[in-house]
Parts: C-alpha cells; sequence; structure tokens
C-alpha cells in the first residue's frame, strides 16, 4: 500500500476510533463536549497516530490494539493545539483554514476544552479495554505519554518558546525548544506503538526513539519553512506568524537553504536508524520523506 494510502486509512481509522472515546455533543455540558469535538474533527494530518500506527505495524500489531495510543496521543496535540492559538499564547484566529477554538466559542471554553482533551487521554489509556497488554506496559505508556505532555516535553517546549520572543536564541537553543515543543509527542508516538510489543527490547526501542528524535526536528524545520513560503491558505493558519511574533526559528537563524539541508541531514539520519528492520520499515521511512516535502 503506498503511503498516501495508508495515510488516509489511518486518519480514517483514528478518527472512527476519537469518535466513540469522546463524549457525545448530547450529554452535559453541552457546550463544552461541542467544542471538544470541534477540536477534534477540525481536520489535520494526524502524523501522530499514524506514528502510532505505522511502528505497531512494523511488529504486526492487531489495529485494535493500537487504536487506544494513537487516540492519546491526537487527544494530547489537538489540547496543545487548543492552549497555543488562545490570545495569551500565540494569539491565532485560524488553525487548519477554521476560526480557532476560542474565536468559534470562547476563551474560558476553549481552556477548558483544552483540559478535559488532556485528561481523556489519560483516562483512555489506562481504562480501555481495547488495549489488551499487560498492566506494566500500559503503566509504562501513561508514564511516556505524561512526560511527554508536561514540562519536561511539550509544555516545558512551549514556555522555552514564549520566553525566547524577541531573544537571539543560539541554534543548540533553537534545537532545545524544539526537542521539547515538537519533538517529545512525536517521540512519545513512536514509543506508545512500540510498548504495544510486549517483546520489545531496549536497544529496538533505542533505534526506534532515535527515528523519532530526527524526524521530530526536521518536522519543525519544515515547518518553519513552510511559515516562510507557503500561503495562508495552504497552511491553515496565517502565514508569517512567527515572524509578527519575533519567534527565532530555523530559517531566521540559518537561512531557507541551510535549515533545507539539515532538515534532509536529518530524514537520511532517522532512515538509518531502521536499518536492522529492512522492507517492514518503509512506511516508515516513507513517511520520514513525506514530512520535508509535504506544503502544509
Amino acid at each position: 500500500m503506498s503511503l498516501k494510502k495508508l495515510i488516509s486509512h489511518y486518519q480514517q481509522r483514528v478518527n472512527a476510533a476519537l469518535e466513540t472515546r469522546l463524549p457525545a455533543d448530547s450529554i452535559q455540558p453541552i457546550r463544552l463536549h461541542e467544542a471538544m469535538r470541534y477540536a477534534i474533527f477540525n481536520g489535520g494530518k494526524r502524523i501522530r497516530p499514524l506514528l502510532v500506527y505505522l511502528t505497531g505495524q512494523l511488529f504486526e500489531l492487531k489495529h485494535e490494539i493500537l487504536d487506544t495510543p494513537a487516540c492519546a496521543v491526537e487527544l494530547i496535540h489537538a489540547y496543545s493545539l487548543v492552549h497555543d492559538d488562545l490570545p495569551t499564547m500565540d494569539d491565532d484566529d485560524l488553525r487548519r483554514g477554521k476560526p480557532t477554538c476560542h474565536k468559534a466559542f470562547d476563551e474560558a471554553t476553549a481552556i477548558l476544552v483544552g483540559d478535559a482533551l488532556q485528561t481523556q487521554a489519560f483516562y483512555i489509556l489506562s481504562h480501555d479495554i481495547s488495549l489488551q497488554i499487560q498492566a506494566k506496559n500500559r503503566l509504562n505508556m501513561v508514564e511516556v505519554l505524561s512526560l511527554a505532555s508536561g514540562s519536561r516535553g511539550m509544555a516545558g517546549g512551549q514556555a522555552i518558546d514564549m520566553a525566547a520572543m524577541g531573544q537571539a536564541l543560539n541554534i543548540a537553543e533553537l534545537e532545545n525548544m524544539h526537542i521539547h515543543k515538537t519533538g517529545a509527542l512525536i517521540r512519545a508516538s513512536v514509543k506508545l506503538g512500540a510498548l504495544c510489543n510486549e517483546t520489545i527490547d531496549n536497544t529496538t526501542l533505542e533505534k526506534l526513539d532515535h527515528y523519532a528524535k530526527c524526524i521530530g526536528l526536521a518536522f519543525q524545520i519544515q515547518d518553519d519553512i513552510l511559515d516562510v513560503e507557503a500561503n495562508t491558505e495552504t497552511l491553515g493558519k496565517n502565514q508569517g506568524a512567527d515572524a509578527v511574533h519575533n519567534k527565532p526559528t530555523y530559517p531566521s537563524l540559518l537561512g531557507l537553504t541551510e535549515s533545507k539541508r539539515m532538515a534532509h541531514i536529518l530524514i537520511a539520519e532517522a532512515t538509518d536508524s531502521l536499518n536492522e528492520f529492512g522492507t517492514q520499515a518503509d512506511p516508515l521511512r516513507q513517511l520520514a520523506s513525506y514530512i520535508i516535502t509535504r506544503e502544509y
């Protein structure tokens, strides 16, 4: 199956799985549940769930087992976007071509949406009966996702990002910020898929984690490039927002040409990490290439 068909297949699968794992918008509090579903079902590439599925596919795991961590990581990602868009954070009006959650509803509701999506992620990861694995593996998955989401991961990266506005970071400092803000959840996605394999060894896990670290940084570099080169209609959000907020980015530090070269180096390093897996890892290799050729 081509990568395009795989992406479409797993997007449909995770959307169906999310549908059953979110409260219906007919249940009280109705407005909050409407807003939660708005934040989840407003498009999106579903890259993080895709990483869960493709990593699980590497070990020929059942989709039913992978559905739960795929949903959990997407719930965390969606919550982070809702909060990032708030006026006290990035103050964005558009997300995926539609009004951001606080614009479609209101700021207080958007804050609660983020809170509720985050807690729902950990609820399903700890309780979902579809995740038929040993308790120790389930607990490891909760640990992985919580660390990736908190002050030593995504939330910490956002704090560094906000503090860096208008500041002159060097490339090591910029990389550290994005290892936390963007990379932590991408690495968690691969780990969650791998931990569904109850016989996985530490060496294999480390190689997959290195793959994820490399594509996480490459993903952010491509985001920075697109913020310069793409238009608002294609991006689905306001083009040039990084420059408006005076944020340090790879193009602002390295220039576009060097940023693109760095992204390609990272993708080559990522695919080298998969050498021992043979053709079974081809979808992960193809996804790595897609990350730096995507247009939004």
